[in-house]
């Protein structure tokens, strides 16, 4: 299959020179202690330590800085849980234009005082009702919509995370990332099939919100998991129509991981590496864990995509 038109390499190298200085370039970090359970080599690119405390900032601040000015002063609505509403609000509070973010009313509180706090106005809503809550208030203020995972412009400025992490470390044979709506996975896919083309990409996705291990699998994207139990918020969202055709366009392949793999994952990066990491992002250990027999001797590059978390997880 050849590359989609949608977005392409070349606007993920363009996204980099337009955040530059608007966005963290987080730190790689390693773990002795799980390289030697490992047996190999991990690279972990810290998102948890970005702007807003996620990956999302990436997406959102090229998206928003790629706006003319006669659609930059209506300002910008999204629909999210979290990560990206909070990335939007920061990435308009810094161009210094109005924004809207639909959130369900069960984000959690830390997120949603996240949201406050850049000075962006949310509209809560019914979790299934987020997409017509959103296309109601654009219509209505006539701001342009950024969508949290389905806009060429995120899903570049998402793929500037693994950009960096290709640079920063040579000679990679695994990039692993986690897999929600789909923006992260495709932005690195594109990155990692132009910087490091050998390396092969991973999706980890926990089992309870498993529709893109199951839409590679059957070739067509399936319905995301209605009322889904599980601590992974940020990655509730279905993958998307884009990202999934590039996901079967480059051959990812996802891993899915159970709930308690998962958590101790989690508090694996909390308590030996001194690391916040929400549980969605904690998706990729639990995954290089299940796969460990294949990645002895190996090179690994892993985004932890955010570090927003209430600690309710803990509580377990």
């Amino acid at each position: 299959m050849a590359p989609l038109p949608y977005v392409c390499f070349d606007d993920v190298r363009a996204a980099a020179e337009r955040i530059r200085g608007r966005v963290h370039r987080t730190p790689v970090v390693t773990s002795a202690t799980l390289d030697r359970e490992l047996g190999a080599s991990v690279h972990f690119k810290c998102e948890n330590l970005q702007k807003c405390g996620a990956f999302k900032a990436r997406g959102a601040v090229n998206a928003v800085f790629a706006l003319d000015d006669a659609a930059a002063v209506r300002g910008v609505v999204t629909h999210s849980s979290g990560n990206h509403a909070a990335a939007l609000a920061y990435a308009a509070s810094v161009r210094g234009i109005p924004c809207a973010v639909v959130m369900p009313d069960t984000a959690p509180r830390v997120k949603v005082d996240a949201v406050r706090g850049y000075g962006a106005e949310i509209v809560f809503c019914k979790p299934a009702e987020r997409e017509s809550a959103c296309a109601a208030l654009q219509a209505e203020r006539g701001a342009t919509l950024v969508h949290p995972f389905e806009n060429a412009h995120v899903i570049a400025g998402q793929g500037t995370a693994a950009l960096e992490l290709i640079m920063d470390v040579a000679d990679l044979d695994f990039v692993i990332a986690p897999v929600g709506g789909g923006g992260l996975i495709a932005g690195t896919l594109l990155a990692a099939h132009a910087l490091a083309s050998s390396a092969r990409v991973l999706g980890a996705e926990p089992l309870a919100v498993d529709d893109a291990a199951r839409s590679l699998a059957t070739g067509v994207r399936q319905p995301r998991v209605e009322n889904p139990q599980t601590f992974a918020d940020g990655l509730l969202t279905g993958i998307g129509e884009v990202n999934f055709a590039i996901a079967q366009c480059y051959g990812l392949r996802v891993i899915t991981v159970h709930e308690d793999a998962m958590l101790a994952a989690a508090r694996f990066f909390l308590e030996r590496m001194k690391l916040v990491v929400e549980p969605s992002s904690a998706t990729v250990l639990a995954a290089l864990r299940q796969i460990a027999p294949e990645l002895r001797g190996k090179r690994i590059g892993a985004i932890l995509s955010g570090g927003n978390t209430d600690f309710r997880w803990l509580q377990g």
